[in-house]
């Protein structure tokens, strides 16, 4: 991009060409700041101030001295005073010039010398790399603004982090920034997509030193019939095969006349930890904790942080003199991570009042747990916890997903129990669940890591009417999700939402919304485990990944 596309103009930086900058707040000396014919009368009229004070100044000393009358002067005098006013007033309307000036030549740069944003160096002609002719991509480069900044970037004469900030516009930070990898690396991201994402709606909550986006692909499966309604699945995925084998899944469910789910529990948890001198005390804060009397007081203090957060109970373990406290609260349409966290950290400075020998270690001990797969979440639940179930015919297992019932029992047992129990899974009782879940995690702007304890699920099958149709169960004790916040306020992810009709805060039931999604995410995964369960039965697993990948061809080849 050249500075005749753009508009920009280019001033003049100690007599190199430096090209518009869209900055904000940025630290510059005044001199660099401005072009050089305004640099040069802002230090001639400084130096002029100076002379005249002093000239009038020697002059009324010597009137003292031989007791003339001060009032009377000369030709001279009132030149002098007149260009001491002159530049007194230059000078104390110096920025309102600046901007006058600057806005004539459609320069938006704003001088912030105390700005918080300051660099540890100042932009300077011989650290700042003139915009040059470059060829990059089989095309010329011009001159221009992202150019300058992204050898300055080089040259450490700004940071990468934050140019939002110093720019004041947060696509051309990106845009910057992509440059500023390309000279670092030598490798081109022309691939890599820049425009048509709305940067500034990425600030401050979903991602940092933005150089563009990915581009994941969203298929839909369904209808989903669960719980009486119907459900379109956006899956963003790069897998060829998931997305049609969970279409299957659906429609085996749809034929045998649709899932049920149940929700079992809601709310999330943080454990903070926390130590004391000697084991002693640790378990009187335990005792007191988990004492019943004192419950209330506790949720007071936790629940006076947020409107929807609410605290359901609290649970405390020992190692040693350090104690981990387990809390857990509902956290309406949100996931709740940083309101749970809010609540806990107003209870530590309220439990610190009582018990000063209490040092706060952390706020998260690993007894929560977060992005890890761990008992206590299996058994104790995280999120929300979700069952759901459906009946399936024999004639549509035997008609849509080409095997049998007492195939599918077999394999259940021997593949997603025995085997799972063989390789000493945690949660890890299903054939592909992470799969579904991950895939609707990213279309619908969940925190994609929390997959792991996402996907702890058990899938079980049973034969049951005299051994004519299926009973299949998935188990999902620690669904985190939510609908409001996070990644969920983005555009397209918020179009996806949108498409399962559960976008933003339910205002009549308050979480209920995220609710809906963890159901939907469970019927989701139960028709992914029967469509792969029904594939592996009668060996269609690799056919079907070869046809969807597109992968004969390269085996050919």
């Amino acid at each position: 991009m050249d500075d005749a596309s753009s508009g920009l103009s280019p001033l003049t930086l100690h007599g190199a060409s430096m090209p518009h900058l869209r900055c904000q707040e940025t630290e510059l000396v005044d001199s660099d700041s401005l072009p050089l014919y305004l640099g040069l009368a802002n230090r001639f009229l400084l130096a002029l101030l100076f002379s005249a004070s002093y000239h009038l100044i020697s002059r009324w000393s010597k009137k003292v001295r031989t007791s003339r009358t001060l009032h009377i002067v000369n030709l001279k005098e009132i030149f002098t005073v007149i260009s001491q006013l002159a530049s007194f007033i230059y000078s104390t309307g110096f920025e309102f010039v600046q901007n006058f000036i600057c806005r004539k030549l459609d320069i938006q740069f704003v001088i912030h010398k105390r700005s918080k944003y300051k660099s540890k160096s100042t932009l300077d002609a011989g650290r700042v790399v003139p915009a040059s002719k470059a060829h990059f991509g089989g095309k010329p480069l011009e001159d221009a603004c992202d150019e300058n900044l992204a050898h300055a970037i080089g040259n450490g004469d700004i940071s990468p982090y934050g140019l939002e900030a110093h720019i004041g516009d947060c696509t051309t930070a990106a845009r910057v920034r992509k440059r500023y990898v390309e000279l670092k690396t030598g490798r081109s991201l022309e691939d890599l997509p820049l425009m048509g994402m709305d940067y500034k709606s990425l600030q401050g909550q979903c991602c940092e030193m933005v150089i563009g986006y990915v581009q994941i692909p969203v298929g839909i499966a369904g209808p989903l019939l669960l719980d009486g309604n119907d459900y379109l699945l956006p899956m963003a995925t790069t897998e060829g095969c998931l997305v049609a084998s969970t279409n299957r899944g659906c429609k085996a469910i749809l034929q045998s006349g649709g899932a049920t789910s149940v929700l079992l529990r809601d709310g999330m948890t943080r454990a903070p930890v926390v130590r004391f001198p000697n084991v002693k005390r640790a378990a009187d804060l335990k005792w007191y904790m988990e004492n019943p009397s004192n419950f209330d007081d506790i949720a007071d203090v936790f629940n006076s942080t947020s409107r929807f957060a609410r605290l359901q109970n609290l649970h405390c373990a020992l190692a040693g003199r350090n104690v981990y406290m387990r809390f857990r609260c509902s956290t309406g349409d949100a996931m709740g991570m940083n309101m749970v966290s809010k609540g806990v950290q107003n209870v530590l400075n309220y439990l610190q009042d009582m018990f000063q020998d209490m040092e706060i270690v952390s706020m998260s001990g690993n007894f929560c747990a977060d992005k890890k797969p761990t008992a206590v979440n299996w058994t104790e639940g995280r999120g929300k916890s979700v069952v759901c179930e459906a009946v399936i015919s024999g004639d549509v297992i035997s008609k849509t997903l080409k095997t049998s019932v007492s195939g599918l029992v077999e394999l259940n047992t021997i593949k997603n129990l025995a085997g799972s129990a063989l390789a000493g899974a945690l949660g890890g009782f299903n054939a592909h669940a992470s799969n579904v879940v991950s895939a609707i995690f990213i279309a619908t702007g969940q925190d994609p890591a929390q997959n792991v304890e996402s996907s702890q699920c058990m899938t079980l099958m049973e034969s049951i009417n005299n051994g004519k149709d299926l009973h299949i169960s998935v188990t999902m004790p620690s669904i985190e999700v939510g609908t409001v916040g996070g990644g969920t306020q983005l555009a397209s992810q918020a179009a996806c939402l949108n498409i399962l009709g559960i976008g933003g805060a339910n205002v009549d039931s308050p979480g209920k919304n995220a609710q809906t999604l963890a159901r939907i995410i469970a019927g989701a995964v139960l028709a992914g485990e029967l469509s792969l369960m029904s594939a592996l039965a009668t060996g269609q697993l690799v056919e079907s990944h070869m046809k969807y990948n597109r992968s004969i061809n390269r085996f050919q080849e």
